[in-house]
């Protein structure tokens, strides 16, 4: 498997993991997190894939941006693969970042082959009450002066706050959360409130000829895993419940996330077995 990453020229930074030769495969972290979130299950995915993971507007090792409209995100990743010169590519998307994917597709249908929401929340009212301490982190008038104030310890335990198993959250996870401004947090909120207010997600993939997979915690904290089923008026669309997953699955159960993405992507005979274990 090979590594490296680029900075590119749009404003978004970018790991690519695998042979370049492979099919591609594009990962879109959620709401303050990075392409690091994905990386327990980058080995299995390399391994089969070109993976392609960005760091969008004001996350990780991306500069803050003017806008952080959904479709304003989506239009910068849509911009790397233009310039990768890519097509009909399979997009997976963590949390709000099956926002930005189910976007790009919406925009660019010719750059799109597939998508997997992952944790996604189909619509508002899904949204279950958050714990207090991301509350007061993100609650102005203090939030700005705690949120210059996070240790690394707080950032750990807002993260383990969304999963419902023990999990080992990557070092360089921790580092790239660290570095979103309050300012570019409280600017992704918003845009992805307004996103959602304009259209629930599967009435937005209700009207794309795209296959769809879904994969949702039973035991999401976040958003209320019932709401999962809301996916399944969507024609094409396939939903898989992760038992006794959380929010983030790609912590939580890497091997199981990586099996169903693969298994989405070609046929069974075609995908090695992966662990199922996190």
């Amino acid at each position: 498997m090979t590594a490296y990453d680029v900075a590119h020229p749009h404003g978004l930074h970018v790991a690519h993991d695998g042979p370049r030769q492979a099919p591609p495969l594009l990962l879109v972290h959620g709401s303050g997190f990075s392409g690091s979130s994905w990386s327990p299950m980058v080995p299995a995915l390399a391994s089969h894939r070109h993976v392609i993971r960005v760091d969008l507007p004001g996350c990780g090792k991306s500069p803050p941006a003017p806008s952080y409209a959904v479709s304003a995100q989506a239009g910068r990743v849509a911009a790397v693969l233009d310039d990768l010169g890519l097509r009909q590519v399979p997009v997976a998307g963590h949390s709000s970042g099956g926002y930005v994917a189910t976007a790009l597709a919406e925009e660019r249908p010719e750059l799109v082959g597939s998508l997997a929401l992952i944790s996604t929340g189909p619509s508002g009212e899904a949204l279950l009450p958050q714990p207090a301490l991301l509350r007061v982190l993100l609650a102005p008038p203090f939030g700005p002066l705690l949120w210059a104030r996070r240790t690394d310890a707080m950032i750990r335990r807002g993260i383990s706050l969304t999963c419902v198993r023990p999990v080992e959250i990557p070092d360089d996870l921790v580092a790239d959360v660290r570095r979103i401004t309050y300012r570019a947090m409280r600017g992704v909120l918003r845009a992805n409130t307004g996103y959602l207010a304009e259209r629930s997600v599967p009435e937005r993939l209700a009207a794309l000829d795209v296959p769809v997979l879904v994969i949702f915690g039973a035991a999401d904290p976040r958003w209320d895993p019932a709401s999962a089923r809301r996916y399944d008026a969507v024609p094409h669309a396939r939903v898989e419940m992760l038992p006794g997953v959380g929010h983030i699955p790609m912590l939580e159960a890497a091997g199981a996330t990586s099996e169903l993405l693969l298994g989405f992507l070609a046929p069974a005979a075609d995908t090695p077995p992966v662990s199922r274990h996190a």
